[in-house]
């Protein structure tokens, strides 16, 4: 009885730490300072999109900065908080379940009828968190590529795809599932950009 007692508490317990991830990734930041410093919804300028490359495009550097900080910043402390306040024999899964969960809220909000942002940000944000070598060193790999092509896109689906192959070495297989299905996700996401990247019709991060 007690047994089944805790694995029904755990299944309550990781749903509605599921839920709450969602929830804060879900903080459509991008939109908000948008409408705030007066260009109105970012969804209609550049591609659509409510990340920090598509607030670029607005031509204020200092909107788009604030945004790729506050999409970072939701991911992390959406991490950080759970490792501070938690420890369980689940805890590796645990971890990867907020960091899943957060980024598909921002790819797909509840309040913007899932039309999201395309999760990089919020995924770098976790994994500074979660570790910070390996979140910094994914930053770097995204950064290097994104200054020698100039396009976004192509650093974020580069940078991503190094991902399972981190997690299945300093995690383990549970851990390898939930980085597939956010790499997945990702490429989901990005799939316009690769149909333009493939056609050499991919603008550079820069143009307005």
């Amino acid at each position: 009885m007690q047994l089944i007692f805790e694995e029904n508490y755990i299944i309550i317990f990781s749903g509605l730490l599921f839920l709450i991830s969602y929830l804060v990734g879900s903080i459509p930041f991008g939109l908000i300072l948008t409408n705030l410093w007066g260009y109105g919804d970012i969804r209609k300028v550049g591609s659509g999109n409510i990340g920090a490359t598509n607030a670029l495009r607005t031509g204020n550097k200092l909107l788009a900065l604030l945004v790729l900080l506050l999409d970072s910043l939701k991911g992390y402390a959406t991490i950080k908080i759970f490792i501070f306040s938690n420890y369980t024999k689940n805890f590796d899964t645990l971890v990867f379940l907020l960091l899943f969960g957060c980024v598909l809220g921002h790819c797909y909000p509840i309040w913007l009828k899932l039309r999201g942002g395309k999760g990089i940000a919020t995924t770098l944000g976790c994994l500074i968190a979660l570790n910070f070598s390996i979140g910094i060193l994914t930053c770097f790999c995204w950064l290097i590529v994104c200054l020698i092509f100039k396009k976004s896109s192509l650093a974020s689906l580069l940078s991503i795809s190094c991902l399972p192959f981190i997690t299945f070495i300093y995690f383990g297989p549970y851990e390898l599932i939930f980085s597939i299905l956010l790499m997945t996700m990702i490429y989901l996401r990005h799939k316009d950009n690769i149909v333009r990247i493939l056609k050499s019709e991919e603008p550079s991060v820069f143009s307005k």
